[in-house]
C-alpha cells in the first residue's frame, strides 16, 4: 500500500525554510506561497520550471506537486529544446521569473504576490506520484527522459542526508553555485532543504567574491553546494574564505590536493557525491580519505555482462550505470571513468577520466581536459589536450605528465588556452569540445 509523504520535514511552521532578496522566510511563509501558487498554476499535465530564483523554484516545485503536474527539467532552456519538449509531451507549459523571451512554449510569468490564508497543513503525496522528469543526452543527440517519483526523490534525499551527517548541522544554510534545474543542484539544494529541516538561499551566485559575500552574510552553520570547476575558481582568490561547515561536490572527480586545500582554507570536511540523472545520488566518499566511494543505505550495487546496476529503495527500478566500476566490499566500489570514455592506444587501455584526473592534479593547472579527436583509417590515434595554467609552459606540463601517464597517452599536441567552454554546472559538452577543437585548430 503506497504510503503519503510531507513536502518538507521541518519540525515547526516558524523555522526558518529559505533566505529570499527580502529576507528569511519561515515554513509558514513557504507553504502560503506553495498553496497561494498552486491556484493560480494554468491546468496543464507538464511544467517546466524555470525559475533563477531558487526559493522560488522551490514554491513551483510544492505548487506542482499539489497540482499533480509533472517538473520537466531539460539539460537548457533554449527555445530548441523546450520546443522540443512540446512536441514530446502534451500540455506543457513554463514557469519563468525573469523577462519575457520567445521560450517555444506557452509561458507563465512568476507572480509578484502568491501568498494566501489557507490553514497551514503541510501537504503530503503519494509516494507513487509521478514528481519530477530529469533528462540525459542519448547517443543520437535526442533527450532521453528519466521520471521520478516524489518516494523516490524523498527516501534519496532522506538517505543522502544521513550520509553527510547533515543531523551535526541542524538548520544549516545551503549556498549553491549550482543550477536548481539540474539533478545534482536540484537533489543537493532544493530537497535536501525540505527534507532535511534546512535553509536554501535564493541565489545562486558564480563568481568567487559573490560566492564569499554571501557565504559571510549566512549564519553558521553554513554548506556550500559546488563542482570542481567552481570550487577551483573560489580557492584561486588569495583572499581569506569564510568559514563553512560542509561543502559538498559533484559532476567531476576531485583531485585530493584541491579536496585538503578546499579543507583547510575553508575550515571544513568536503564531501563527493556520486550519482547520475538515470539512478540520482547513490554513494559519497571524502576525498583525502581516499578513493574508495561508501553506497548511501538502501542502494544496491550488482554486476553482470552488461555493466553495473543500482538498484534499492533510494533508486526508480533498475539502472544501468554508465561507469566503470570495481568493487572492493558490501556498499563499496571504486571509480574507473566512464565506459565512453575508455581509451585504447598501442595496446594499452586507460579512461579520459584517469588522464583529466592527472593532468588536473599538476600544481599550476587550473583547468584542462584529454581529447580523442575523430578517428580515421588512415591515422595513429593521438590524444590532444587543452590546458589553462597560466605561468606554465606546454612543455614543463608535458614533462609533469610523463611523470604519472604512460608516455603512450602523453596529448599530441598540448594547447595553451584562456578558458574551457564550461557549461553552468561545471561540465564539459559533448557538442561544445567539438566546436572548440575545430576553433583552435584553424
Amino acid at each position: 500500500m503506497a504510503v503519503d509523504l510531507p513536502l518538507t520535514r521541518h519540525a515547526r511552521l516558524d523555522a526558518m525554510l529559505g533566505i529570499t532578496e527580502s529576507g528569511p522566510v519561515t515554513v509558514e511563509r513557504y507553504l502560503l506561497d506553495v498553496t497561494g501558487l498552486s491556484e493560480l498554476l494554468p491546468p496543464h499535465r507538464h511544467i517546466v520550471n524555470l525559475c533563477s530564483d531558487r526559493y522560488r523554484f522551490a514554491v513551483a516545485l510544492g505548487a506542482a506537486l499539489i497540482r499533480e503536474q509533472v517538473s520537466l527539467m531539460p539539460q537548457s532552456d533554449a527555445a530548441g529544446m523546450l520546443s522540443q519538449l512540446a512536441v514530446e509531451f502534451d500540455d506543457v507549459y513554463c514557469l519563468h521569473d525573469g523577462p519575457e523571451r520567445a521560450f517555444g512554449i506557452p509561458s507563465v510569468a512568476y507572480p509578484a504576490r502568491v501568498g494566501t490564508q489557507h490553514s497551514l497543513t503541510i501537504p503530503c503525496f503519494s509516494e507513487n506520484q509521478p514528481a519530477v522528469m530529469l533528462f540525459t543526452s542519448g547517443s543520437t543527440g535526442r533527450p532521453i527522459p528519466h521520471l521520478k517519483s516524489w518516494g523516490c526523490l524523498v527516501r534519496s534525499t532522506l538517505a543522502a542526508g544521513r550520509a553527510l551527517a547533515i543531523s551535526e548541522i541542524p538548520g544549516a544554510t545551503i549556498v549553491g553555485t549550482v543550477p536548481q534545474q539540474h539533478s545534482y543542484g536540484f537533489e543537493s539544494t532544493v530537497m535536501l532543504a525540505l527534507q532535511n529541516g534546512l535553509t536554501l538561499h535564493h541565489a545562486r551566485p558564480f563568481y568567487p567574491a559573490d560566492v564569499a559575500a554571501i557565504i559571510e552574510a549566512t549564519s553558521r552553520p553554513r554548506v556550500l553546494v559546488t563542482t570542481p570547476f567552481h570550487l577551483r575558481a573560489i580557492l584561486a582568490d588569495p583572499e581569506r574564505l569564510p568559514f563553512v561547515d560542509l561543502v559538498i561536490s559533484a559532476t567531476a572527480s576531485l583531485a585530493p590536493e584541491l579536496a585538503a586545500e578546499a579543507e583547510n582554507r575553508l575550515g571544513t570536511r568536503l564531501i563527493e557525491i556520486y550519482g547520475c540523472s538515470e539512478a540520482g545520488q547513490l554513494a559519497l566518499r571524502r576525498t583525502i580519505d581516499g578513493d574508495e566511494w561508501r553506497c548511501f543505505d538502501g542502494v544496491v550495487l550488482k554486476q553482470d555482462a552488461a555493466g553495473s546496476w543500482a538498484s534499492g529503495a533510494p533508486v526508480e527500478g533498475e539502472v544501468l550505470l554508465g561507469d566503470i566500476i570495481e568493487l572492493t566490499g558490501p556498499g563499496r566500489f571504486r571509480l574507473h571513468g566512464r565506459t565512453a570514455d575508455l581509451v585504447t592506444i598501442a595496446g594499452k587501455r586507460t579512461s579520459l577520466a584517469y588522464l583529466n584526473h592527472q593532468l588536473n592534479s599538476i600544481q599550476g593547472v587550473r583547468d584542462g581536459v584529454f581529447i580523442l579527436p575523430e578517428q580515421t583509417a588512415n591515422r595513429i590515434t593521438r590524444l590532444m589536450a587543452f590546458v589553462v595554467a597560466p605561468g606554465l609552459s606546454s612543455e614543463a606540463i608535458v614533462a609533469a605528465l610523463r611523470q604519472r601517464i604512460d608516455p603512450a597517452f602523453l596529448p599530441r599536441p598540448l594547447r595553451l588556452v584562456d578558458a574551457l567552454p564550461r557549461n553552468i554546472t561545471g561540465k564539459l559538452p559533448r557538442d561544445a569540445i567539438v566546436h572548440f577543437t575545430k576553433s583552435k585548430a584553424k
